[in-house]
């Protein structure tokens, strides 16, 4: 069954940076689209950016100037790079297709920005 795994995060200081990674157990480019989601406390599962296998990236507004993109097909990994993070960044990351698949949710990676 194909996965998607999710690591990278953690404890950063507002205006730090980090990069989440999400590898796949298969080759990524057989995902048409694949997409970076978060979900913060009491709040909804929201899209954060995506990656289309032609190449065509976007970012949400609230991320854009700050977050990135990219993938890499010798590891089968997609990567957000993230810079000058704020308090509202905090929040579990997921990657999935976009739309996305029920079975591919995992468990996500915490992403906490505080000083």
């Amino acid at each position: 069954q194909v996965r998607l795994v999710e690591s990278g995060g953690g404890l950063v200081q507002p205006g730090g940076s980090l990069t989440l990674s999400c590898v796949a157990s298969t080759n990524i480019r057989s995902f048409g689209a694949l997409a970076w989601y978060r979900q913060a406390p009491g709040k909804e599962r929201e899209l954060v950016a995506y990656s289309i296998s032609t190449g065509q990236t976007n970012v949400a507004d609230s991320v854009k100037g700050r977050f990135s993109i990219s993938r890499d097909g010798a590891k089968n990994t997609m990567n957000l790079q993230m810079s000058n993070l704020e308090p509202a960044d905090t929040a579990v990351y997921y990657c999935n297709t976009r739309p996305p698949v029920r079975h591919l949710w995992g468990q996500g990676t915490q992403v906490t920005v505080s000083s």
